[in-house]
């Protein structure tokens, strides 16, 4: 039933656009795919912005085309973020020596817009750039290591969150605004490859789990075997020299929240049907 409903339709596009002088359509209706790529973070332990040693990202989307210039996707990524206060040319975050790594979980809800017309089955709109803009939510919880051992950084309060000057412990889950700038080529009516460079603007200065001021050591509880983990952790300087972190110093910039940007490839496959041409 449905193939010989798929068919009448066809032959009903058909012959409607032969009384017009035209055959029937074309029409690109959805598109999934997958992508590959790095990420990278910017924040406290990256003020200036440095492109240094990002990690992998993958990712997935479903995108449904409203027309051949506008499309509204959902996307999915999973990326590795990190970062080391090594890295920096600047004195006092090498003393500081501070470093994290985390995983991002991200879902995304984005608009996109072709600068051209792209139409996969007309060789002259084969190709086009687009820009895209949405809103989008991600899991992330930073660690790092201490003699060899991982410490999940946010259990630890390492700011003083839940015990000093009111502050509240940060969550695990915070709100991004991707913004992304692409390129798209059909290599044939059901198949298509492209390129992506996505910022992604967040809600949140604890993704490298710096934001505020030191508390100082002695706030901090010791743990079984008389190891005061979390006070360790939030001052590292002393592993370069003599600890700076004493309470109210500047740790990090609470007043700038942190970001990362995600660069990638991929290929997609179009979900295409065929439609009876406009009447004149």
């Amino acid at each position: 039933m449905k193939k010989l409903f798929i068919v009448i339709a066809v032959l009903f596009c058909y012959f409607s656009g032969m009384s017009q002088g035209e055959q029937y359509a074309y029409q690109q209706d959805a598109e999934f795919g997958i992508s590959a790529g790095v990420a990278h973070y910017f924040g406290d332990l990256n003020t200036t912005g440095k492109i240094n040693k990002p990690k992998l990202a993958i990712g997935g989307f479903f995108r449904k085309q409203i027309n051949n210039y506008i499309g509204f996707r959902i996307s999915g990524h999973y990326a590795l973020l990190g970062y080391s206060d090594r890295y920096s040319s600047n004195e006092y975050q090498q003393r500081r020596n501070l470093s994290f790594n985390t995983s991002i979980l991200e879902l995304a809800v984005q608009g996109d817009f072709n600068f051209f017309k792209f139409i996969p089955t007309d060789p002259d709109h084969i190709f086009t750039p687009y820009v895209s803009i949405g809103v989008g939510i991600f899991s992330y919880d930073p660690y790092t290591y201490l003699d060899g051992q991982k410490y999940f950084l946010r259990p630890l309060h390492t700011e003083g969150q839940t015990f000093y000057q009111g502050r509240k412990t940060y969550g695990s889950m915070a709100v991004c605004f991707p913004i992304s700038f692409g390129v798209k080529y059909a290599l044939n009516d059901k198949v298509n490859v492209f390129g992506e460079i996505g910022y992604r603007f967040t809600t949140t200065d604890y993704i490298d789990d710096v934001s505020k001021t030191y508390v100082g050591i002695d706030k901090f509880p010791s743990t079984a075997g008389g190891k005061n983990v979390a006070g360790l952790l939030q001052d590292r300087s002393y592993e370069t020299g003599t600890p700076i972190g004493i309470e109210g110093r500047q740790r990090g910039f609470s007043k700038q929240k942190d970001s990362y940007a995600i660069m990638e490839v991929g290929i997609s496959l179009n979900l295409t049907s065929y439609r009876c041409p406009p009447s004149k």
